[in-house]
Order: structure tokens, then sequence, then C-alpha cells
């Protein structure tokens, strides 16, 4: 089968972004349904691994198994492994603007995000609240219709999205909302269908409150919140299950019961895919017109100095995205 090849942006130069792109490359090098290129400066990868620069995506997969593709891009300031730049912001967002306008003009199959640092981006004016909802943006001011990103996060056997991030736990109960758990579920019904091949679904919303909340002796937020947007998503023909108890349910998952779970908190979602595998997790964007995958993982300045950083997210990233872009074009 002949591919485009994937795009994976540069993420913050002094984090572990360079090294383990390089360390992807050296990994999946002979297998060329997994091409990609990286849009960044080729002094970030020379000396790590053999490179090519290329003007074009479609030269990347010609030259991929014998080098590292490299769209050059312009303005990235040297910096120190380990030590960020606010002067390499605008070079940051520029590989995240083009990878995604390669992926509208469908010149790339998807795009793969390295790291960034939101507090970096912040101090050069970045307005976003993450990468997620930048990459939505862009989207949405060159498409139609709006995007509805969703996070998923896939490992160790586990598919797990959010209903809600990156947000004080004492604020989670006033932020969940019928009609918003209904418009998650039914992206996160579409993607399992679309993205991941599985043509009947069967999805759970975890509880908030212990136990499910126990027919109300621990908290109401199952009965009149969680459970009615349960209700109309199966009366909709999505097969939803009822808030179903956390310390459970991810088990009952990995059983086969589920094929992907909805966590009402961030952490209470990514204890068990972190736990199952710390190092090999995807971060995917659902509802988006475009396929892009994440490593599972910050930018590790530490381990960019010290030199240690595993491309094992990475690499599962290219991977789940070359698999969901593939099961886009058959389902197309």
């Amino acid at each position: 089968m002949a591919h485009t090849p994937l795009a994976v942006t540069m993420g913050d130069p002094a984090g572990v972004g360079p090294g383990i792109t390089g360390a992807a490359w050296t990994k999946l090098r002979d297998q060329v349904e997994h091409a990609f290129f990286v849009i960044g400066a080729l002094e970030l990868y020379e000396g790590r691994v053999p490179v090519h620069p290329i003007v074009d995506p479609g030269e990347a997969c010609e030259v991929f198994s014998n080098a590292l593709p490299v769209l050059s891009l312009p303005g990235v300031p040297q910096v120190e492994p380990g030590k960020p730049d606010v002067g390499a912001s605008t070079a940051i967002l520029a590989s995240i603007e083009q990878a995604t306008e390669l992926c509208l003009s469908s010149a790339v199959s998807g795009m793969v995000t390295n790291p960034i640092n939101k507090a970096l981006l912040y101090g050069a004016g970045f307005r976003h609240p993450g990468h997620t909802e930048f990459v939505a943006a862009l989207c949405d001011a060159a498409c139609e219709t709006p995007s509805r990103p969703v996070m998923l996060l896939t490992g160790g056997g586990l598919r797990v999205a959010l209903a809600t991030i990156h947000v004080p736990l004492k604020d989670v109960p006033d932020l969940l909302d019928t009609i918003k758990l209904v418009e998650l579920g039914k992206t996160v019904a579409e993607a399992m269908r679309q993205d991941f091949a599985i043509p009947a679904p069967c999805l759970a919303f975890t509880g908030l409150n212990p136990h499910a909340g126990e027919d109300g002796t621990i908290g109401r937020e199952e009965i009149d919140i969680i459970n009615p947007a349960a209700a109309i998503l199966r009366e909709q023909g999505i097969d939803m299950s009822d808030a179903r108890s956390g310390d459970t349910v991810f088990a009952e998952a990995l059983s086969g019961r589920f094929d992907a779970i909805i966590a009402m908190t961030h952490d209470q979602g990514l204890i068990p895919v972190k736990t199952l595998d710390m190092w090999g997790g995807v971060n995917t964007t659902l509802g988006l017109p475009i396929v892009r995958t994440s490593p599972d993982h910050g930018t590790g300045y530490d381990a960019a100095a010290a030199g240690t950083a595993r491309p094992d997210s990475l690499i599962a990233a290219i991977r789940q995205a070359r698999l969901i872009a593939n099961n886009r074009k058959t389902n197309a």
C-alpha cells in the first residue's frame, strides 16, 4: 500500500523532542509504512542520526530508510538541551502550524506533535489553553465545521477519554453537564468506529463519586448528570453504560467488556493508563478533521540534558497515527 508520510513537529528544541525523534527514526527506518519527516532545524538532529533535508513531504518516503527527513524550519535558535529559550517560541508554533496545514491539504496522512512547554509559550504571547486547543483553532480557521476536540489516552490495553482535563478537582462538579457529556459520548463512539475500526463500540462512563455515588448516598452527580447523558446516548443507538465505579470499570475494560471509557477527571483516567504503560502511552485528539497524536509526556528537560529520554511513547504515537490514518481511508 502506498502511503503519504506523517509529519512530526519539532516540539520544544530544548526538550526531549530532538532526541526521541532521532531514536524513533532509528527504530522505524526499515518500516516504510511508518515513514515520517520532522519539521525543524537540521542542526537539532545532526550528530544524532543521518539527516536528509527535504523541500516537499513527498520526498520523505524515498529517503526514510537511509536518513531522517527534515523539512527545514527557519528561525530556530541554537539551544542547549535542558535549557528552554523563549526565543524558540515562534519556531515551535510555526512547526505546529505547518504540520496542521499539511494535514488539511492532505499532503501528509497525519501529524505527531512533540512536547511543548505552554508556560514558555505564554511568555511569548500564546493565548490557547494548550496544544490541543491550538491545533483545533487552526483547523477551525480552515474548515466550515467546528472541531470537537477530545483527549483520548491509550496504553496498557485501555482507551480513556476525559470529560475534564486540567482543572481543580473542586471545580469538576460544576463543569459536568449532561448535554456536553452526550456530545462527548458521540465523538468517542464515532472515533471508535472510524479511527479504531470497532463497528459497534461499547462505552462506559465512570462515576464522579466513590462507588458511582451509591444510589445518591455519596453524591448525586451520577443520578442528576451522568446517567441522564448515558440514557440519551442509548436512545441514539450508542451502547453506553450508566456511570460505573472508577475502582472497577478499568478492570472491566481490560476484560473486554468496554472498548473505551470516559473518565470524569484527569487523574481518574490517567492513573490506570500510566500505571499499566508508563512509557508507551499515546495522547490522541479525537473530533478533528485531521489525524493528530502525541507522546503522553512533557518536554522532559532533565532527561534531555542527561540524554536519557526514552522514545517509546513517540514510537507508539507514530504507529497509532498511521493506524488511524489507514482506518479513516478504509472507512471513508
